[in-house]
């Protein structure tokens, strides 16, 4: 923080809006949800350094995929006047948990991938092929083995390319 930032106590809704990345109406949004308090001369809202703080760590966590709820939860935490231990405790177990998440979604996304690069190979195979050899049948075989696999009874036996990578179902959240 530079020595003016530290020496600046109030900020507009435009001049944070500014400095954070957040829209204005992002800022009224949040003070709606009760996550920022900003106090009121006249019409103009005006941020404090609590509010700038505060923000600042709602961004951090709608980045690595805090709900609202969940942000509001710890930044809650803050005044119960133990130090923050109980904030700490509740905000290290929730980054665990969604450390695990990500990676999980991680995991996901990778085997998605792949899925797509195989079929990807296999249309371009096919592509490269006369149209009248492909026809209908290859299309026909590609969608019975595609759902065979998708449906789990496709057996190691299958020499298609599709079988090299494990489909399923996406995981319901």
């Amino acid at each position: 923080m530079s020595d003016q930032t530290i020496k600046k106590t109030v900020w507009t809704i435009g001049q944070l809006s500014r400095e954070s990345g957040a829209s204005a109406r992002a800022l009224r949004f949040y003070e709606d949800k009760g996550l920022l308090s900003p106090a009121r001369e006249g019409q103009t809202r005006l941020y404090s350094v609590r509010d700038r703080a505060r923000l600042t760590l709602i961004l951090r966590g709608k980045r690595v995929g805090f709900t609202l709820a969940e942000i509001r939860e710890m930044l809650d935490l803050y005044d119960l006047g133990d130090d923050q231990r109980t904030q700490m405790q509740r905000t290290h177990d929730k980054y665990i948990k969604q450390i695990a998440l990500l990676k999980r979604q991680r995991e996901d996304i990778i085997e998605s991938i792949q899925t797509l690069e195989t079929g990807i190979a296999w249309l371009a195979e096919q592509l490269s092929k006369n149209p009248a050899d492909v026809a209908v049948t290859g299309a026909s075989a590609y969608d019975a083995l595609a759902r065979a696999c998708l449906d789990g009874v496709a057996t190691g036996s299958s020499t298609h390319a599709l079988t090299k990578h494990k489909f399923r179902r996406p995981k319901p959240h």
